[in-house]
């Protein structure tokens, strides 16, 4: 029989690093979206708690799946066991973690309102 695949999801969110891991990802139905699904937390009847790993639990609760957006997704692997969910602080610009522009659409070039070009 098989094992299941479990995938490593780290991506950006409001100034820190998620790494949690899914059993699904997936495109997703919403354009621009990556779809995770099936999230693995640490046993709860464990004696050792770690204190990230159960914030992250919480945070998630009652979640099924969620969407994240393509430009904050750092890193997607699949791996053969599940390791330890974590929150950390987003890098700083000399480190070589660098995500994508927040913004895809750009306003045209000469433009000063939304009812398009300047004229002159």
């Amino acid at each position: 029989m098989p094992t299941k695949e479990i995938f490593r999801v780290v991506f950006l969110n409001q100034g820190q690093v998620y790494e949690i891991y899914a059993r699904r990802v997936a495109h997703g139905e919403m354009l621009g979206f990556v779809e995770v699904e099936g999230l693995l937390f640490g046993e709860r009847a464990t004696v050792v708690v770690d204190p990230a790993e159960e914030r992250l639990a919480l945070e998630f609760q009652g979640v099924q799946r969620f969407f994240v957006p393509v430009h904050a997704v750092v890193r997607i692997d699949a791996v053969e066991k599940r390791g330890p969910s974590r929150i950390t602080a987003a890098p700083k610009e000399r480190d070589n973690l660098t995500p994508f522009p927040s913004s895809i659409v750009t306003r045209p070039t000469g433009s000063t309102d939304d009812k398009g070009p300047k004229k002159r």
